[in-house]
């Protein structure tokens, strides 16, 4: 009986399994809409006709660079190109000041990192120099002058 059941798991298992692949697979179909890739790679880009919007929010009135820019993009999606592919030809033609956001890789890398490292030092040295300036001076430089100095002090000043 105990066998039976673990044999009987392990099918339910297996359709499960079957199941949650079937899932995934339709998804990542479902994904490779062209109208969602358009809208995706369309949101990734700036409008080269110094607007500075996103290409497919790029709302000013006769924009002679939008509706060619929509149409390489159609392009490119209409070959089957890929998203990286897509982008690269938009970077090699307008340069990487069509992209939204850096691309992660590379030396592109230092867009991302160099702006967390530097507010991370400047809160890391605003924090030493607050604790500098509230500690208190180890010792004053005459703690306690000797009688001798103080004399000295008085018949220098003529007190």
């Amino acid at each position: 009986m105990i066998i039976l059941r673990s044999k009987n798991l392990h099918g339910v298992m297996r359709i499960w399994f079957q199941v949650a692949c079937l899932s995934l697979l339709v998804f990542a179909l479902g994904s490779a809409d062209p109208t969602a890739r358009f809208n995706d790679l369309g949101h990734k880009m700036i409008c080269q006709c110094g607007c500075n919007q996103v290409l497919l929010e790029c709302n000013h009135y006769g924009c002679p660079v939008s509706p060619q820019m929509r149409n390489e993009l159609q392009a490119g999606i209409a070959r089957g190109d890929s998203d990286n592919l897509v982008l690269q030809s938009f970077v090699q033609k307008y340069g990487a000041i069509v992209l939204a956001a850096p691309i992660r890789g590379g030396f592109d890398n230092v867009a991302w990192i160099v702006p967390i490292l530097a507010f991370l030092l400047a809160t890391f040295g605003v924090a030493v120099l607050i604790k500098r300036w509230r500690r208190p001076a180890h010792e004053p430089r005459f703690a306690n002058p000797s009688s001798s100095v103080i004399e000295r002090v008085r018949k220098e000043t003529e007190i």
